[in-house]
Formats: structure tokens, C-alpha cells, sequence
């Protein structure tokens, strides 16, 4: 069982960007990871997991290193979605749960969120990844505003981190098992409510996790919260898919899902979208 751990944001933000280049996609910053391969090389990530992905040649080694340094491309079909469908992310309480590079957090915060949660499996993949790519992304630094409402995407290196804690104040970061972090929020005397909005993106790859998954969402959604969860029909290898977990779901029947978007393109991808049974 990997426990739960929250991260402090670092009062310096300059260091989290220290020795970090970043890249962009869809208009947001994001860390280049072979970099990150580079300087965690051996054992510079108390995990070992960029190590051991590399050597491996694996994005994903079961219960040590559950695929979070890469940008899955479901995760563009979520964001693509939002503009689509006008998503409004204005005073919600959203979790970006399996976040690794936290794009769809990032979005929620660029969309006025009123506080936005990331979590990820690996500790690694939040400190390296996940909170360079939020503190890049939402203090001011880089782009200008004029940039952002030109659409352009953001000059190539940001300038370094003027603190803009109001935004940073909005987020927290936490790593370790879905059962284990659900957990650590119910329990502790920090106060918390339940999300408005649960952004997932491949993580129902695996049937094994289903269960966890299912419940970490029925423990962690608002009564009249909604999740949307973007997927490959199809994992090829692991097993898991889009259409074995609605049969999970229909199973349990707590929550009721429908398949909002499919996306033909290359692997066969959808997006999901799910509610209480009981809920409005």
C-alpha cells in the first residue's frame, strides 16, 4: 500500500524551476521529461521510478511507477472537451485525480476554479512534474495577459517565478494510493468538502484498480458533483477499457455514466461522464 502524503508548496518558487525546461501544448507550459530524465538519473527521485522507467523501457510498472511522467493523449480529448462543451470551472471545488503533468487541474485554475486538488501515485511525479508545471503556468511569469487573449502559446522559457500566491493558495498536492489519499482527506482536521468536479484521465487502464477507483470517487464527489473521465476503448496488454468499466459501474449502482464524446481518430477514445444515481 503506497500511503498517502501531502506536498507543501515551496515558499521559494524559484527553485521548483530551477534546472526545469519547459515545453507547451494546447497553450499551457509544461516540463520537458527528458530533462527531468536527465537530472534524476540514478537515484536522484527517492522513488527510483525515472530510473527504472527508463531502463525498463516502460511507461508503467505496476504498483512502482503508474505512468505519470508521460502526457497520455486523452488528457488533450478532456481539454479539447472543455471548450467544447463550455465547461464552467468558475467557484468549483475540483480534483484532478491521477493528475501526473496536472494539465487538467491547470485548466480548471485557468477557468476560476475555487480551488483545485492534484494527486498522482508517485511523489516523484508531483514534485518533478505536477508542481513545476502549476507553478509555471500560474504565476506571472512568461506569457503576457495580451499573449494569453491572443491565443498565442507561451514564449518558450518562462521568465523566472514572480510569486502569485493567490493562485498557488487555491491548490493542493497530495501522492500515493486513490484509497489512501481519500482517507487523509476525510480524516484530517484541515477542513474539506467534497469536489464539485473530478477530472480523470487513463486511469481505468488496469481492471485491478476499479474497485479503488469507484470508490475513491463515490467517497470523494459532492451529492450533485459531476466526473469526467476521458479513456482508449481499449488497453491493450492490461486489459482495462471504457466499456468493462460501465459494466463495473452499472454493477455497483451508485453512479449513473454516459458516454459523452467518442473520438475515432488513432486508438478508438472516449469521454465519459458520471453522477450519482440519486443526484439532480
Amino acid at each position: 500500500v503506497k500511503a498517502a502524503r501531502e506536498h507543501n508548496i515551496p515558499k521559494d518558487l524559484h527553485k521548483v524551476l530551477e534546472n526545469k525546461v519547459l515545453e507547451t501544448a494546447s497553450g499551457l507550459y509544461h516540463v520537458k521529461v527528458s530533462v527531468v530524465e536527465t537530472t534524476c538519473s540514478g537515484d536522484a527521485d527517492s522513488e527510483g521510478i525515472v530510473s527504472k522507467s527508463v531502463s525498463s523501457h516502460s511507461d508503467l510498472i505496476p504498483g512502482v511507477y503508474e505512468g505519470g511522467l508521460k502526457i497520455w493523449e486523452c488528457t488533450f480529448d478532456l481539454m479539447d472537451y472543455f471548450s467544447e462543451a463550455e465547461i464552467q470551472f468558475t467557484n468549483k471545488r475540483v480534483l484532478d485525480l491521477g493528475c501526473g503533468a496536472g494539465l487538467l487541474g491547470i485548466a480548471a485554475l485557468r477557468g476560476k476554479a475555487e480551488r483545485v486538488h492534484f494527486q498522482d501515485y508517485n511523489s516523484t511525479v508531483i514534485e518533478e512534474i505536477t508542481l513545476p508545471n502549476v507553478v509555471a503556468n500560474c504565476t506571472s511569469q512568461g506569457s503576457s495577459a495580451e499573449d494569453r487573449k491572443a491565443s498565442k502559446p507561451p514564449a518558450k522559457r518562462p521568465k523566472k517565478a514572480e510569486g502569485s500566491p493567490d493562485v498557488l493558495n487555491k491548490c493542493r498536492f497530495f501522492s500515493g494510493e486513490w484509497s489512501e489519499v481519500s482517507q487523509l482527506l476525510l480524516s484530517s482536521n484541515k477542513p474539506f468538502s467534497k469536489y464539485d468536479i473530478i477530472l480523470t484521465s487513463e486511469t481505468i487502464y488496469n481492471p485491478d484498480y476499479y474497485s479503488a477507483l469507484h470508490d475513491t470517487l463515490a467517497q470523494l464527489l459532492d451529492q450533485s458533483g459531476r466526473v469526467y473521465l476521458a479513456s482508449k476503448v481499449h488497453y491493450f496488454g492490461v486489459g482495462g477499457g471504457i466499456y468493462l468499466f460501465e459494466k463495473f459501474i452499472e454493477e455497483r449502482n451508485v453512479f449513473r455514466s454516459s458516454i459523452i464524446k467518442t473520438i475515432d481518430e488513432g486508438l478508438h477514445r472516449c469521454i465519459m461522464e458520471m453522477a450519482f444515481k440519486d443526484s439532480s
